[in-house]
């Protein structure tokens, strides 16, 4: 499973315009439960730049998710600094996104 890390800085005014997508996002995460998904997502203390952390299968089971593509369809006009998408190699962790270890 890739660990996958995407952060990017909104314009102040679509600060709460992103945060109601996001949890759109959760919401229908909630009800479908897809299976082979650790997903997170932070708010940086700029009160503008988000953070999404993810490990999942392949295919990607977010890409399934109408919430997730809405989000992702206005996501350059919202943007202050675009997403940057990087690839996390793990070292070590404990218990991240429900490891058990």
């Amino acid at each position: 499973m890739p660990h996958v890390m995407v952060r990017y800085r909104v314009h102040p005014d679509r600060v709460a315009e992103n945060e109601e997508l996001v949890r759109a996002v959760y919401d229908e995460l909630a009800a479908s439960q897809p299976d082979g998904l650790h997903y997170a997502t932070f708010k940086l203390s700029d009160g503008m730049t988000f953070v999404h952390l993810a490990q999942h299968d392949d295919p990607n089971p977010l890409q399934t998710i109408a919430a997730f593509q809405r989000f992702q369809e206005g996501i350059k006009a919202r943007c202050d600094e675009p997403p940057a998408v990087v690839e996390l190699r793990e070292v070590g962790s404990y218990r991240l996104f429900g490891a058990e270890q």
